[in-house]
């Protein structure tokens, strides 16, 4: 039974790129309040989707925080002057174009 103040929603998996030190601190801002990224980022735009502010001021200033953690020099003025580093090509061979073999990453 579904309580009357719970809405039934169908979720769907996506593949969002967004700038890695942003995602640090969404993720880290998600844990901090318990939640998954996906809830998260639900709040975020609903709220802004009213036009409403989706932090208290305490988020805020714990945003803040991680920011300056993730070394996220970024705010709202960057939002449409964002410019994606190009990835170079690898060919099945583990070769660039270049001539430079890829590296494995090791854990």
């Amino acid at each position: 039974m579904v309580n009357e103040s719970q809405l039934t929603i169908e979720r769907v998996q996506t593949g969002v790129r967004m700038e890695k030190r942003l995602l640090k601190v969404l993720k880290a801002l998600a844990e901090y309040h318990d939640m998954s990224l996906g809830d998260l980022v639900e709040g975020i735009v609903l709220h802004a989707f009213d036009g409403k502010v989706p932090f208290s001021s305490s988020s805020l200033e714990r945003i803040r925080d991680l920011k300056k953690f993730y070394d996220l020099d970024l705010d709202s003025s960057a939002s449409h002057r964002l410019s994606e580093i190009k990835q170079q090509k690898v060919t099945s061979n583990g070769v660039g174009r270049g001539g430079k073999a890829r590296r494995e990453k090791r854990p």
